[in-house]
Order: C-alpha cells, then structure tokens, then sequence
C-alpha cells in the first residue's frame, strides 16, 4: 500500500508537469527557467507530502523526535522553497484564472490520468492499485465540479460570461 501511495502522489505532481499552468506564463522569464521551476516546485510538493507522511509514521512508531525533524523539513520544502519559486513563476493568478486551471487539471486526471492507470494496474494485475485509481477518480470529479460550480458563480457575481 506504501509504494501505491508513493507512486499515486508522484504521479499526481507528473500530471501538474504535464498540464502546465495556464498563470504561470511569465513572459520575462525564458521558458527553459519556467520548466526548471515547474521541475523544482513538483520535487518540494512531493517531498512536502512525502515528509509529513513520514513524520506521521515516526510518531506512530513512538519517535517523536524523528517525527518532528521530518515535519520541520517539510514546512521548509513547502512554506519557503516551493512558495518562492511559485512566486518567481506567477504560479497563482486570479480567482477566476485559479479555477480553470484547477478545472483544467482535475479534468485530465478524471478522463486521461486515472483510467489510464487503472488500466494498466488491472493489466498487470495489482487490482487495489486499479480500485484505488478508479476510486481516486471519482473524487477528483466531485474536485472538479466543486470548482466549476464556484466559477460560475464568481462569473455570475462579476457579470461575466
């Protein structure tokens, strides 16, 4: 369960690298910089989630100590090194601008991403791997109709089409 849950965030942070951030286009910025940050923003989120989840094992295994120095170090993975580089590259943009992307992403890993992997986990015949996927799936679609609600309603309070 371990390695399906590490394979399941790395790819997770494989599909933000492949969609790519409609805000995150910095014409100032070369695009090989905007990719290398895009890499670097994927390693601190994965290793944010990694680290609390370690942490969370050590204080299960009664090491609080070990415990605490893995959360310290994913804060620092997330409040200060992915924080900076999203900053350099625009990462965020507007509410409305948020929401299509996060639209744009949950999209793809309902119709591409997560069937794409049950798939080939049923193929092999890992059947948990395939369930968790297809189960991972229908809650990115409660993900992204929550999101599409929300932009509808943002554009109906702004008087947008």
């Amino acid at each position: 369960m371990k390695a399906v849950l590490s394979f399941a965030l790395a790819a997770v942070a494989a599909i933000f690298f492949m969609v790519g951030r409609t805000t995150a286009q910095n014409s100032a910025m070369h695009q090989q910089t905007l990719d290398n940050l895009s890499t670097a923003m994927h390693g601190e989120a994965f290793a944010y989630a990694k680290y609390n989840l370690y942490a969370q094992h050590a204080r299960q295994s009664g090491n609080k100590k070990l415990a605490d120095l893995f959360a310290k170090t994913a804060r620092v993975e997330r409040f200060q090194h992915f924080a900076e580089e999203a900053q350099l590259a625009n990462l965020v943009g507007t509410d409305a601008d948020n929401l299509r992307d996060a639209i744009q992403g949950e999209s793809y890993e309902i119709n591409t991403m997560y069937p794409n992997f049950a798939k080939q986990a049923a193929a092999v015949g890992d059947k948990a791997a395939a369930d968790r996927f297809e189960e991972i799936r229908r809650d990115e679609m409660i993900h992204r109709d929550a999101y599409k609600a929300a932009l509808k309603a943002l554009e109906s309070q702004h008087g947008e089409n």
